[in-house]
Formats: C-alpha cells, sequence, structure tokens
C-alpha cells in the first residue's frame, strides 16, 4: 500500500498546476500517490498534467465532469490507494518537508487531521494587499492558519491531512455544499472524537485573490455556503460568526439613517471605522507602497462580502418557508 494519497483539485490551472506538482513531486516522502482530479478545464491544465504523467508514474489524472471540490475530493477519496490522504491546492506550493512531516503527526495517532499555515501571495499590488490583510487577525478572526505562530488543537485546517480509514468512516465531504465543505467535514471529525492539529512550520503557500472585487466575492461565497453549514449543523454556530452580518445590517442601518441624523448613523459606524483604521495602520507596513491603498478595501471586501453572503443566504432560507405557510 502506498504511504500518501496527495489529491489536488484543479480546473483551469494551466498556469499554475506546474509549480504546484513540482513542489509536490519534490517531497522528501517518496512513496506517493498524486492523483489530479480535473473538473472539465477548458485550458490545457489537462494537457500539463499527462506530460507529468509521462515523466512520473506517481502522477494520475482524473474527471470530475460536475466541477464541484466535494466531487473532486470524493472521486480521488475512491481512488486513492494511500493509508493517509493530504490535499493540496492546485494554486499552491509545499515545502520538500511538508507531507513527512504531516505524516509524522499523523502516525502519533492523537490526531485525525493535521494542517498548517496559509501564506498568501499576491502578485500585483492589490494581490499583495490582500494577503497582509488575510494574515491579520482583523481580517480573519479566529481563523489560526492564517495567522498562527504555535501548535494547537484546532476546529479547521486547510487543505488538511488524515488518515484514509477515517476519511472513509465519515463518508466523504458532503456534495451539496459547494464551498465550506472543508469546515464541515472537520466539524464530523471532532464530533467523531477526533482533535484537528494546526502546525505552523506546515506551510502552504497560496495564491490568493489578485483584486478587491474578486476577494468580495469570494467572500461573499463564503458567506452563503456558511449559512448553509449552520443549517446543516447548528451547534457548529459561534458568536464570532455573527459578526460580519451584523457589520452588514449596522451599515445599512446607517445609510438608511444618515439623510436624516447624520450624526446617529455617523455614531453607528464609528467603531468600526476606528477598528478598521488601526487595523490598517498596523498592516500597511507589512506591504510596499503601491500596495498600501488597497489594504483597507481589502479589509471591508473580506467583511461586507463574507456578512452579506451570509445574510442573503438567511433570506433564501426564510423567504420560502414564510411563502409557504402563508399560502396553508
Amino acid at each position: 500500500m502506498t504511504a500518501v494519497t496527495v489529491v489536488v483539485p484543479a480546473r483551469n490551472e494551466e498556469r499554475s498546476i506546474a509549480a504546484c506538482l513540482d513542489s509536490i513531486l519534490s517531497q522528501d516522502e517518496r512513496d506517493l500517490q498524486v492523483l489530479v482530479v480535473d473538473g472539465a478545464s477548458t485550458d490545457r491544465t489537462a494537457g500539463v498534467v499527462r506530460d507529468y504523467i509521462e515523466r512520473d508514474p506517481r502522477v494520475e489524472l482524473l474527471h470530475n465532469p460536475q466541477r464541484i471540490i466535494p466531487v473532486a475530493l470524493n472521486i480521488a477519496l475512491a481512488a486513492a490507494r494511500g493509508t493517509y490522504l493530504v490535499r493540496v491546492d492546485a494554486h499552491a506550493r509545499i515545502p520538500p518537508n511538508y507531507v513527512s512531516r504531516a505524516l509524522t503527526h499523523l502516525r502519533a495517532i492523537k490526531w485525525g487531521g493535521v494542517g498548517g499555515r496559509k501564506d498568501g501571495m499576491g502578485g500585483g499590488p492589490a494581490g499583495r494587499a490582500v494577503a497582509a490583510a488575510m494574515a491579520s487577525r482583523f481580517g480573519v478572526g479566529n481563523s489560526t492558519y492564517h495567522y498562527g505562530r504555535r501548535a494547537q488543537p484546532v476546529e479547521h485546517v486547510p487543505f488538511g491531512a488524515y488518515p484514509v480509514v477515517l476519511v472513509r468512516e465519515l463518508g466523504g465531504w458532503d456534495e451539496s455544499l459547494r464551498v465550506n465543505q472543508d469546515f464541515e467535514f472537520d466539524y464530523r471529525v471532532r464530533r467523531a472524537g477526533h482533535e484537528l492539529l494546526f502546525d505552523p512550520d506546515l506551510v502552504i503557500h497560496w495564491e490568493n485573490r489578485q483584486s478587491v472585487g474578486d476577494l468580495f466575492r469570494q467572500y461573499r461565497r463564503y458567506g452563503r455556503g456558511k449559512l448553509k453549514v449552520v443549517l446543516k449543523h447548528p451547534k457548529s454556530l459561534r458568536p464570532r460568526h455573527l459578526a460580519a452580518p451584523a457589520l452588514v445590517a449596522t451599515l445599512g442601518a446607517a445609510a438608511a439613517l444618515a439623510p436624516r441624523r447624520p450624526g446617529a448613523a455617523a455614531a453607528l459606524v464609528l467603531p468600526y471605522a476606528v477598528g478598521l483604521g488601526v487595523a490598517s495602520s498596523r498592516t500597511v507596513g507589512s506591504v510596499d507602497p503601491p500596495a498600501r491603498p488597497y489594504v483597507a478595501p481589502a479589509f471591508l471586501a473580506m467583511h461586507v462580502g463574507w456578512g452579506l453572503g451570509f445574510l442573503e443566504a438567511a433570506a433564501a432560507a426564510v423567504l420560502p418557508r414564510r411563502r409557504a405557510r402563508g399560502g396553508r
């Protein structure tokens, strides 16, 4: 049996997949099965993978016509020959000891899953600002994997590594969730009595969104997806998850109040404005001057996008029920 199955869901990643595969095939753990699950790419992603297959028999190409990440993960799970499964994003790179270090933790049996720090990589000025905002606690709350510096048990790990037998026992990933399927899976891991380890020395170099607009749309999807997980697992909801929706509601109330009572409207938004200003002033020092004007907008995009998406999903869930009751 192979030691590790590395799973790479991919769609239209011809610019990034080669660097990703190079980093995987350079691991000091050599006993690998590398499964790239292509989601019906319209570019040369599959062709690039086939080139690697010709050079390295550890690489295999699977197909995911549904184009949904949890489906890709389950396709790979069915084909996995490894004792352990490690997920790597197609636009990410991992250092040579990444897999072996994850295995060291998993072989200790204590942990049901292991993950590391997700360090964003930005190309242009906006991308670099997005990376800095995502590494800030103000930006991502208690998502330890964005900024953590010490090993600790956590609720969720990005691109986790797990024993294959455990993943199969839990039924794999929920294919009804287009986003947040990794958090939902980790919730089931913990509910089954297993702990998750965050190890900051497991570093994932990950290409984040390269514009504030794309970041907003990404976090809006995250917010919508979070509501679906909450409806499925109500006990997974934490007070912090309501912070961004509360912000959006506050901004909406302030906008409605501003024409009549501008002072009261300003008072509503002042606490967040102060927090945004302080966090931005602390964060701009970590980026170059061209990137600095994008830092505050990046924070806003994350918070408003997530909160708006959550509220939209909540409204979509509530309105049909009200209509159904009204029609009785």
